[in-house]
């Protein structure tokens, strides 16, 4: 019996894996739970899935709910110490951390710095200070399993193989609700239609950035961490169908091609239950439904946010971490409508033009180079 933490348990991804919990009741157990700020939600789920501790960031009424909780028999911790002391404790096997953006990164590094399993849904984690993590992994003895379909897939594809039989890493993109427009039909995106992802429910800030494919961008980044890959070896193409979650092409010509349907459940549960399979109801992929899977090269051009993550990741250093700070500022001034769609990429890239980089290799130059990029783009969103 595997006892699981997850760290942004109200999200979509939360929800999703207290949906393969529920569903394998003998294989799983909640041992805390943790959200940003949806105390209703959380409350429910504490009473469905009895945590012994909850941690909210943001708690209004923070002394109410506690006796709420308490009287369920569950703890509340409130802030982002409390989850950061959630994710370091000793009493989870696995802990998952689905936190949206940035702010995923210290309760990271507090599991593994606890030698845990961290399974990661939290790109942002590796993308602003991948070389933090994986030294903070390897030194005392934490361990990361991709949550990502994508990364999952590539993972999948690569046990049991010599990283140096690798010639490359090809990451599959849906291309968002955009891949058919032309570059100059993107300046009337309104908010509505980039929330309209075609295969995947979302948060908000992630579909944004499916549209924009900085989801991919972020990936891109996250995949030279993980597979300690070099840039250059890896590759996105568009595949619209999303059937084919990423593949891995070898030296003698081979490819492996990790496949299923579009449902995050999947991989949350190979996380969870590696390095075993566990069987399950989920839908199963009809070869006959998909009889033609297409695939297409992304232009850079029209979706200039991938190309500036792959400038960031070749730049090294601290450019990823103001790559991503930027982006996350940007994004949520388009959802409040404060800002263009096509004006999304142009602030990144103005910040990362802007932004004097340096080495990442410890935190406090991570949230230095991070406060930064968000103080920029603010400033420039008053201009």
């Amino acid at each position: 019996m595997k006892r699981v933490t997850i760290l942004g348990a109200t999200g979509s991804i939360g929800a999703s894996c207290l949906d393969v919990i529920s569903q394998q009741p003998n294989h799983f157990t909640v041992s805390c739970l943790a959200s940003y700020g949806n105390v209703e939600a959380l409350f429910e789920q504490a009473r469905k899935f009895h945590p012994h501790t909850v941690a909210l960031v943001q708690a209004k009424d923070a002394d109410q709910w506690r006796a709420r909780f308490k009287k369920i028999g569950v703890e509340l911790l409130t802030g982002a110490v409390g989850v950061e002391e959630l994710a370091g404790r000793d009493d989870a096997d696995v802990v998952v951390n689905a936190i949206v953006g940035a702010a995923g990164l210290r309760p990271t590094l507090a599991a593994l710095a606890a030698g845990k399993t961290v399974a990661l849904a939290n790109k942002e984690t590796l993308v602003t200070a991948g070389e933090l993590v994986t030294a903070t992994a390897k030194k005392l003895g934490g361990k990361i399993i991709p949550i990502d379909s994508e990364h999952s897939a590539l993972w999948q594809c690569l046990e049991g193989e010599d990283a140096a039989a690798i010639e490359s890493i090809i990451l599959t993109a849906s291309g968002g609700p955009f891949r058919s427009r032309s570059k100059s039909e993107m300046h009337s995106v309104t908010v509505a239609e980039a929330l309209q992802h075609p295969n995947w429910n979302m948060g908000r800030k992630i579909t944004i950035d499916s549209a924009t494919l900085m989801n991919k961008g972020l990936e891109v980044i996250e995949a030279c961490w993980l597979f300690n890959t070099p840039v250059q070896k890896i590759r996105v193409l568009i595949h619209p169908q999303s059937i084919i979650h990423s593949m891995v092409e070898f030296v003698d010509g081979a490819i492996k091609a990790q496949m299923g349907t579009p449902d995050m459940r999947i991989p949350i549960q190979y996380a969870l239950s590696y390095p075993e399979r566990l069987p399950n109801k989920f839908p199963r992929l009809d070869f006959a439904r998909w009889s033609t899977l297409t695939f297409q090269e992304p232009d850079l051009d029209k979706f200039a946010c991938l190309r500036l993550a792959y400038q960031a990741i070749a730049d090294g250093g601290t450019a990823p971490t103001v790559l991503n700070a930027a982006n996350e500022i940007a994004v949520h001034a388009f959802l409040d409508e404060q800002l263009k769609f096509v004006d999304i990429p142009r602030m990144v890239d103005s910040a990362l033009q802007r932004h004097q980089n340096h080495r990442a290799a410890d935190l406090d130059a991570v949230i230095s180079a991070d406060r930064w990029a968000r103080e920029f783009v603010q400033a420039e969103l008053h201009k």
